[in-house]
């Protein structure tokens, strides 16, 4: 797959931050954190939330994509950025706190990874992930409509684990849960906009499988199927409901 365009996937930088701001608001005031991994960091705009909220932790930003670990580094020079794939990564002792924002999602194996990341911690230490839940919204059934009418085979992210499957696998590995979801009502302009928010993300996997022309078909027969949902309210604005899991494990 191309690398991630920093870019385009900041058009709604504020929209992307909000989660991120009411994780670590969740867990700021329960821990004292000296040593701190942002598990696909991206452009660092999470990482410069735990560096706000510990400043003074040593803090690690975890990517691979080589592009946003640039653009994340020139923003927060104090900060160590990696590029390593999270299903390889093991941070050099135990960890106070392992903060993932929209990037466990696109890892295989959750039944493995969660227990794996909850092993790293310290004692006291904190797992903070949160994920879109939207596999079946909208938004993402049309790419697989679309994908299937033009023949493709995608290989694209997994739909989550029930939140009881998340709570068992982490219970066992010694942690407290806090889990809770909670649906965004996004304002949109338009339809329009809602594709450029999905091509930095949802809809990478499809168009990377295609060429310039399949592109644009793709996305013409997926915006005909977005409007269909997703209709203007009086003001002229769309709603789009963009579910989100959050989870925060706390090693006993």
């Amino acid at each position: 797959m191309q690398d991630w365009n920093p870019e385009l996937y900041m058009q709604f930088s504020a929209e992307r931050t909000r989660p991120a701001q009411e994780l670590v608001a969740r867990i700021a005031a329960r821990l004292n954190v000296k040593q701190a991994y942002d598990l696909g960091c991206g452009p660092g705009n999470s990482t410069e939330l735990l560096r706000k909220a510990w400043p003074q932790a040593n803090i690690t930003g975890v990517d691979t994509s080589p592009a946003m670990l640039e653009k994340a580094r020139r923003a927060l020079p104090d900060c160590h950025f990696v590029e390593q794939d999270v299903l390889r990564w093991r941070p050099d002792g135990p960890a106070d706190l392992i903060y993932a924002n929209a990037s466990l999602q696109w890892l295989p194996d959750h039944a493995s990874l969660f227990p794996r990341l909850a092993s790293l911690l310290a004692p006291q230490g904190v797992l903070a992930a949160q994920m879109p839940d939207n596999w079946q919204e909208p938004t993402h059934a049309a790419m697989r409509t679309v994908a299937k009418a033009m023949g493709m085979t995608v290989k694209e992210r997994e739909p989550l684990l029930a939140v009881e499957a998340y709570y068992d696998l982490l219970s066992q590995a010694g942690c407290e849960l806090d889990i809770w979801r909670t649906t965004y009502f996004h304002l949109m302009p338009s339809v329009d906009a809602i594709v450029e928010w999905l091509r930095a993300t949802g809809l990478r996997p499809f168009l990377d499988a295609l060429d310039e022309t399949g592109q644009q078909h793709f996305l013409d027969r997926y915006r005909l199927l977005l409007s269909q949902h997703y209709l203007p309210r009086g003001d002229g604005w769309l709603l789009l409901a963009f579910p989100r899991l959050f989870i925060v494990a706390h090693k006993k």
